[in-house]
């Protein structure tokens, strides 16, 4: 390693560094192992030092947990003073690395300043990257080098190309209005006084940069940039001006006026090159996504002439849209299905028809083709169908039916991305209608017994399409074309990942089927047990799907056998679980569902016996004179059973709200899952309570407005439909007969059951992959040696705990939602007593604290001060959940536990001890008190 005389060893050892802080991101590891290269940096050659500072530049998030920067900085700045150039640019760029600890260094910033005047070109090449990074973190050396800068920029003896790398530096001098100001005239002199391409390109590029990150000056910058584009001719310096516009249309969209807009739309009317006219339509096809859209329709100027010529973006549009060049025919039809999107102004209708007749003819066009570029093109127009057909439903129709009819003589890899945009439309819309189905079939019998990838992915796509557009159960004959296809054409992963769709669809009936043969192909126990967990999940689903109305005998049998294959699945399941991948939500969401079936059977045999000793013809006397409403029931079993049965529910509801909670990773189709099955209980809860318990003070107020939110899914649906009409119901029943006979509300109990039951369970996408992954690692100190030893603390003492942590990422960091904070919860038990039981107030008996910190750069640490005043062993448990950026809690855990001994301190032992043998305490420690000690 480090220790060894060969420099290969040392260099190798260096270079590891960055993924042991990876496994291992505390800082008393970091912190130790920044201080050993500190000292290699010190003692070796330039080859050594150079090693050095790229395993900091790689592991600069984790700077700030070094605990000694005095010392690690000392080390590493003792090198400035070497002769030798390199060592001290190495060192330069060193300190540049580490700016975001030493921002306000001043030995590092008099030796960075030092360093512009070397005749050293290297070292002055580090001193511009070092003054660069400290003053994009420094105010103060901003302010100090800012003049330094400008002289060196303007003076004739400083050559062009050191120019043209001192200039970016002034981007950072955003920390103050007047640092921003000065920086910018600077910039406008340097403009003016050096024409040349290379210059103007760099001056312009940090001129958008700083007013960026200054704010106030964006409009000036775009009528600048815009000034250039329209009268430079110069194609480089165009292209880039295009490409700083596209930067601010992105950061700061509302800032684009009216005529901005519009002076780029004449631009890219009268631009005779492709490749221009392509740069300025993707800036405008961003704008035209965001309200800057709006400000340009909207804001209609007073005079006719300007009136006409402010449809130019229209105009454009509709040019490009049949363009040759593919790309620009692209943005042209972007722009127009976003104008459709987002501006409802009469006028503006007719556009619609525009945007989907060239959405047609840029289909034609790339399914056809298939080359990256056509692929790329194809994937903007389908995501712009999609799009349009969630504003203007009307104009569903007439897209799928010119996606089927393409279908047929697209390529492969144009099929697949079709087929993913018909599925996400029929998602939507119910448009995919069952005379549709004869085409998509036919198609599924055209695939080529090839396997190759684009084959078994259209065989997936296709099958998709499939399972949406047959919305009851899929007939024999398609399940069967389904299978000879698989049969022939497919691998084992093909027909899982078609199951698993099938699965999400809610087609159990298919899904069984091939799970099951997929049983034997498998390599490992767990991947069995896996698959024939889902295999019974699905046959209880399939069970399910034959309940009928008012047949409440059959529903209990099919109840009955759907929680057998259940509880046979959860067994499986639990046996394919492993200390790495424990299916959690899995285990969590099955359990729910068999205590779900439970609650819904017990329900139904309440209500049947009900039937069998209904109550008395006085019952209803009785409850008004008692005043007990429940008297309505009969007999005291049935409304025992009753008030069981809501608060059944009512805790599954809790239990479902427990599982949304703790599902941090999951999409939002997953989470939107999770709440229709705690609403379906809530919705119970509420009927039994209507109806039978307490008819006055429910209230139907808090349900009714669940059904108009926008709907995403088939089974969400038929979800909202069903709780649409049982709340009708009740409420009907309610309105008419109050109070409500008992043998009604049974029949409109039972009928609900059967109905929530008939809607087949969709498996969501987090059930089968997880495609976000965040977990927490805690670090707590003081910590024991052996996880069960406790640590001793004197009872007259507080203990401080520090607890620290690591956030850590899957491959697809915040893909569906970012943690802003962590809550951090420590709470202690008193588990066994030692020695006797004084008077303590209550305060010091538990401790209770809770804070929340934002970790930075995935790391967070806090304190916490606990009292341990009563002798014996102590439980500390402290939890951390998380909270996103919408203010969302969610319990992700982890919960780790530490034991605490508290001990009497020596004094008042002596004390104790003194008055037990009957000795007064001697007049010395008579006047010892707490105050005296000190």
């Amino acid at each position: 390693g480090l220790r060894s005389g060969k420099l290969g060893e040392q260099c190798e050892a260096v270079v590891r560094f960055p993924r042991l802080f990876q496994k291992y991101p505390f800082p008393i590891l970091i912190n130790s192992a920044f201080l050993k290269l500190a000292d290699v940096f010190r003692v070796g050659n330039n080859f050594l030092r150079l090693c050095v500072l790229k395993v900091t530049q790689q592991s600069e998030k984790h700077l700030e947990k070094i605990l000694n920067v005095d010392e690690f900085v000392k080390r590493v700045f003792s090198v400035i003073h070497s002769n030798d150039p390199v060592a001290r640019a190495i060192t330069l760029r060193m300190l540049g690395s580490m700016a975001s600890i030493i921002p306000e260094r001043k030995n590092a910033h008099h030796s960075i300043r030092q360093s512009l005047d070397s005749h050293d070109n290297v070292e002055v090449e580090a001193a511009i990257f070092a003054a660069a990074n400290f003053s994009a973190q420094s105010k103060d050396f901003a302010a100090g080098i800012c003049n330094k800068i400008s002289e060196m920029i303007q003076g004739l003896a400083t050559p062009v190309d050191l120019k043209l790398k001192l200039i970016p530096i002034l981007q950072h001098m955003h920390h103050d209005a007047s640092l921003a100001s000065s920086s910018r005239q600077l910039l406008q002199q340097l403009v003016t006084s050096y024409p040349s391409t290379k210059m103007v390109i760099v001056t312009l590029h940090t001129f958008t940069l700083l007013a960026a990150s200054s704010l106030v000056d964006i409009p000036k910058q775009i009528q600048l940039l815009l000034q250039y584009l329209k009268n430079d001719p110069r194609k480089a310096v165009k292209r880039l001006a295009i490409q700083d516009l596209k930067l601010l249309a992105n950061k700061t969209p509302h800032t684009w006026s009216r005529e901005n807009i519009q002076a780029l739309c004449e631009s890219a009317l009268h631009t005779p090159y492709d490749s221009l006219k392509l740069g300025m339509l993707s800036v405008l096809s961003a704008l035209s996504g965001t309200i800057a859209i709006k400000q340009y329709f909207s804001s209609a100027p007073g005079t006719a002439a300007t009136t006409a010529r402010s449809f130019d973006l229209v105009k454009l549009a509709q040019e490009c849209c049949y363009h040759n060049n593919r790309g620009i025919a692209a943005h042209g039809v972007r722009i127009l299905t976003n104008i459709s999107a987002s501006c409802q102004e009469k006028d503006l209708l007719p556009l619609e028809q525009d945007a989907v007749f060239g959405l047609e003819a840029l289909l034609v066009l790339c399914s056809q083709d298939d080359s990256p570029g056509a692929q790329a093109t194809l994937k903007i127009t389908l995501t712009c169908m999609v799009k349009l057909v969630k504003c203007r439903p009307h104009l569903s129709q007439s897209v799928v039916e010119s996606l089927l009819t393409q279908l047929h003589s697209a390529q492969d890899a144009a099929r697949i991305l079709m087929c993913h945009c018909l599925a996400a439309i029929a998602m939507q819309l119910p448009v995919l209608a069952d005379g549709m189905l004869g085409d998509l079939m036919d198609l599924y019998k055209l695939i080529g017994r090839s396997a190759t990838d684009k084959k078994q992915e259209l065989l997936v796509s296709l099958a998709t399409v499939i399972f949406v557009s047959s919305q009851k159960a899929l007939s024999s004959e398609v399940k069967t074309v389904i299978k000879q296809q698989l049969e022939n054409a497919s691998n084992g992963w093909t027909a899982y990942r078609i199951a698993r769709q099938a699965s999400r669809m809610g087609n159990h009936d298919m899904a069984r089927e091939l799970y099951q043969s997929l049983l034997t192909q498998v390599a490992s126990e767990h991947f069995y047990f896996w698959l024939n967990s889902l295999k019974e999940f699905s046959h209880a689903e399939q069970c399910l799907t034959g309940l009928q109305e008012d047949n409440y005998s059959s529903a209990l049998s099919c109840i009955a056998e759907a929680l057998k294959s259940y509880h046979k699945g959860i067994a499986s399941l639990t046996a394919a679980s492993t200390p790495l991948n424990p299916l959690s939500f899995q285990c969590g969401f099955v359990k729910l569902r068999i205590d779900l079936l439970q609650a819904f059977s017990q329900l139904i045999c309440t209500c049947n016996s009900l039937k069998t000793s209904p109550p008395p013809a006085i019952a209803t006397t009785i409850a008004m004179t008692s005043g007990n409403d429940l008297q309505r029931c009969g007999r005291i079993s049935n409304q025992a059973c009753m008030k069981h049965s809501m608060e059944e529910f009512r805790n599954l509801a809790t239990r479902y709200g427990d599982l949304y909670q703790s599902s941090f990773d999951a999409d939002s189709a997953t989470l939107r899952n999770v709440e229709l099955q705690q609403q379906s209980c809530l919705l119970i809860s509420h009927a039994i309570e209507a109806l039978i318990l307490d008819p006055e003070s429910a209230s139907f107020q808090e349900y009714s407005a669940n059904g108009t939110a926008h709907v995403e899914s088939e089974y969400e649906r038929r979800m909202m439909s069903v709780f649409n009409h049982v709340l009708e119901e009740v409420e009907s029943l309610n309105r008419k007969y109050a109070p409500v006979s008992y043998l009604a509300s049974n029949t409109c109990l039972c009928n609900a059951v059967i109905a929530l039951l008939k809607v087949p369970l969709s498996f969501q996408r987090y059930f089968f992959q997880k495609l976000q992954s965040t977990s927490i690692k805690l670090a707590l100190s003081p910590s024991p040696r052996n996880p069960a030893e406790p640590i001793a603390v004197q009872n007259n003492q507080q203990l401080a705990l520090k607890v620290e942590g690591v956030v850590q990422h899957g491959s697809k960091p915040g893909l569906f939602r970012k943690i802003q904070s962590v809550c951090l919860n420590v709470s202690s038990v008193l588990q066994s007593k030692s020695g006797q039981d004084y008077k303590i107030p209550i305060d010091n008996m538990t401790n209770e604290m809770e804070q929340r910190v934002e970790p930075h750069n995935d790391y967070f640490s806090t304190q916490f001060l606990l009292n341990f005043a009563i002798l014996g062993t102590h439980n500390i448990t402290v939890e951390s959940s998380v909270i996103d950026s919408n203010g969302i809690v969610w319990k992700t855990g982890p919960k780790t536990t530490i034991f605490v001994k508290s001990l009497e301190d020596p004094y008042s032992q002596q004390v104790r001890l003194q008055q037990q043998q009957g000795q007064p305490p001697s007049q010395q420690q008579q006047q010892r008190t707490a105050y005296s000690r000190f």
